[in-house]
Parts: structure tokens; sequence; C-alpha cells
């Protein structure tokens, strides 16, 4: 288990779900387009650095549920902040790029929480899942283009 603290304290438990949101600086919205560059840089490392179970990229804000995954080189658990820089430096820069300008997209801290069961992980993925229809963005979550889970996550398993 780590432990460090910026302005908002965080927990990394080995081998748990880590449930994490981080929102855009000032919250702007972001654009049709990076929404989809936001996505794909949640999506760049799974399988890799961690097992990303869910994610929503909002137009202010990103929800997703991950477990860091071992660095076979390191022989170490990958860290919540490694993660969370490469979600949101690639995305940043790539946001950029597009965009021509040089701008901070993101609030530097992110808020995170460990995930301590299977049915506190199926309420965090409901709660992913139906956030665009809360939102008033898609009146089902399927139809909201911005959203991906892992196939064996079953939002709806009978309890």
């Amino acid at each position: 288990m780590q432990f460090y603290r910026r302005n908002l304290p965080h927990m990394q438990r080995d081998y748990k779900p880590h449930f994490i949101t981080f929102c855009t600086k000032f919250r702007q919205v972001l654009p049709d387009w990076a929404r989809d560059v936001v996505l794909g840089c949640c999506l760049h490392d799974h399988e890799r650095r961690y097992r990303l179970r869910v994610a929503v990229v909002m137009p202010d804000h990103v929800h997703i549920v991950l477990t860091p995954l071992i660095d076979e080189s390191e022989r170490t658990i990958i860290s919540l902040p490694e993660i969370m820089k490469a979600i949101k430096g690639a995305s940043s820069h790539a946001i950029n790029r597009k965009d021509g300008k040089h701008f901070t997209v993101w609030q530097e801290e992110s808020f995170d929480r460990v995930v301590r069961s299977p049915e506190s992980l199926d309420a965090k993925i409901v709660y992913i899942l139906e956030n665009p229809v809360r939102g008033g963005l898609a009146s089902d979550w399927r139809e909201y283009k911005w959203i991906w889970r892992a196939p064996e996550e079953n939002p709806f398993r009978p309890k």
C-alpha cells in the first residue's frame, strides 16, 4: 500500500481497483474531437500498465476505474501518479498539438478512491455508465460516444 499527499490525500492499494476522477482546468468544456483524444489516451495502456474496467469522458471531467498492473522490469506495481501523468500528459499534449495552442487542459490533482468490495466495484461501474444519462447527454449510456467498458464488466449483474 502506498500513501501520498499533495493537496488531497491519496492511497494506492496493490491489486485493487481504483475509482479516479479528473477535471479540466477551470471546468473548461472539451470539444468532441478532444473527448475522442482523451478516451484514446485512457485506453492506450490498458492491459500494459493497468487493467481498465470502465471509462467515461464527460465534457469537463473523466471517470475511470482501473487496477494498476506490475512493471515486470522493476518488479513493482505501477503507481497511480505515474499512470495519471501518462494519461493526462499524453491527452494534454495531443489536444494542444491539434488545437495549435498551449494551455493547461487538466487540474493538477485527481480524486481517487480504492474500491474495496465487489459490490462497491459494481456500484462505481454503474455510476460511471449512468453519468452521461444523469448529465442529460444521452437517454441510455450505450448511446454515449465517449464511454468504454471491459466486455467482462457486467454493470447489471444480479446481486
